[in-house]
């Protein structure tokens, strides 16, 4: 026995507690990986090589991380991320390096990005105006300060049931008076907008003309069609049933047959309608929607009461952005106050072959190294990469149990090891004492 092994223990022990001690402190860091101290025996070379040559002690081969899953807690904000399974968040730094982490605590600063609290941006994917995603190389994501532009109104689609029981209705001069319900059987309304986002209040106007047969008249804020300085509905559609009632499609033995603004005619069975309002009592200014496709295929007329099923378009007012979610495979969809959404972006993240090899940095980043390998980049959800959830965070994978049972365990070595520094030293003091 030499002081060398009882050295080499106290380092060691040493180095092991300090270990634990970190693991300790980061047991509620968000995103930490705990960290373990791996050692190995040291021996002397002997120029005989016999065998049973005593060790001179022990030292730290290597600190490592263990990238295992930590526990996830949810939060109250949408930018708060967790990755579920493998992988790392890609930001990048003040200087420009790309560095990666599991810590998901992210804000938006002044100008827009995505970053966190070390001022280091979330990379991804931009988006265009149309909400595409743009695949390439990632970019610190920006959501957009705009707000969404209005969409004109192009496709009408209406699903009802009109009632078979209905008495029919001899169509006068003019066929149908909007004020006077005697004049129709059935109304509904829905909205669509213009060019500008503005917002037109169409009525359609139901009456039964034959046994099977129903006319279909409409007003856009209650002028005609193509007349807005008459209050006159226009004829926009002819309904004609099958005996059974069903949909009216010609395969099934009845037909709808649509007509323009001015009367004519469809050649198609869904006729685009020019819709022209005035925005005021003056008729100071005349808007046109055109293109808009009435869809009535899915009117039925059986003997039950009138109802109107399904009602849909596809125009919108402006809007401003309102809210922000993130989906798991990492999409950022903006939400605006007209209640429309698109993808702003996407977020890239990176994998490893070797996670260990990473450098920590502090700060819950590391950076690659020769040892871990390039990055193989990829969106959430993709191959071995992780899925994200928004409004949770990774907590640190610390098992402060036992981090707390290996520190006493690491006490009990190094006072072990204390012992034989002693023993040898009283084993000098017998020598020396010798006469």
């Amino acid at each position: 026995m030499s002081f060398q092994q009882g050295l080499s223990g106290l380092n060691a022990s040493s180095r092991n507690l300090e270990v634990i001690g970190n693991n300790v402190a980061n047991a509620n860091t968000v995103g930490a990986k705990t960290s373990r101290a791996e050692f190995a025996d040291m021996y002397a070379s002997a120029m005989t090589g016999g065998a049973g040559a005593a060790g001179i002690g022990v030292r730290v081969q290597a600190v490592t991380q263990q990238f295992t899953q930590g526990g996830t807690t949810t939060t109250s904000s949408p930018l708060d991320l967790a990755i579920n399974g493998s992988g790392f968040f890609e930001v990048r730094s003040s200087d420009g390096q790309t560095l990666y982490t599991r810590a998901g605590q992210f804000q938006i600063n002044k100008e827009g990005f995505i970053q966190n609290s070390a001022g280091q941006q979330l990379l991804g994917y931009p988006a265009d105006s149309q909400g595409t995603i743009q695949p390439g190389q990632a970019t610190p994501l920006q959501l957009p300060t705009a707000g969404i532009d209005p969409n004109a109104t192009s496709t009408v689609t209406m699903e009802m049931n009109l009632d078979s029981r209905e008495g029919t209705i001899t169509p006068g001069t003019p066929a149908v008076v909007a004020s006077d319900a005697t004049t129709y059987n059935r109304a509904t309304s829905l909205t669509v907008y213009d060019a500008k986002g503005q917002d037109v209040a169409v009525t359609y106007y139901f009456q039964k003309t034959a046994t099977d047969t129903w006319d279909v008249y409409a007003t856009a804020n209650g002028n005609a069609l193509d007349d807005p300085t008459s209050n006159v509905p226009t004829r926009v559609a002819t309904i004609e049933y099958p005996a059974n009632g069903g949909n009216p499609t010609t395969a099934g033995g009845g037909q709808i047959t649509y007509y323009q603004g001015g009367g004519g005619v469809s050649t198609n069975g869904r006729v685009p309608l020019d819709i022209g309002v005035s925005t005021n009592a003056a008729g100071a200014e005349t808007l046109a929607i055109p293109g808009i496709e009435l869809n009535l295929s899915g009117a039925t007329q059986y003997g039950s009461t009138f109802g109107v099923t399904n009602q849909s378009q596809d125009g919108y007012s402006p809007g401003q952005l309102a809210n922000l979610s993130i989906e798991k495979n990492g999409i950022v969809m903006a939400t605006y106050s007209n209640g429309q959404s698109k993808p702003a972006g996407q977020i890239e993240m990176s994998t490893f072959r070797n996670p260990q090899g990473l450098k920590p940095l502090g700060g819950n980043a590391w950076a690659r190294t020769f040892e871990s390998g390039d990055p193989i980049v990829g969106t959430p959800g993709q191959g071995n990469l992780g899925a994200l959830q928004s409004g949770a965070l990774e907590e640190s994978n610390v098992d402060l149990t036992g981090e707390l049972v290996n520190m006493i365990t690491a006490q009990r070595f190094y006072q072990a090891n204390a012992q034989t520094v002693k023993t040898q030293d009283q084993v000098l003091q017998t020598l020396v004492n010798l006469r």
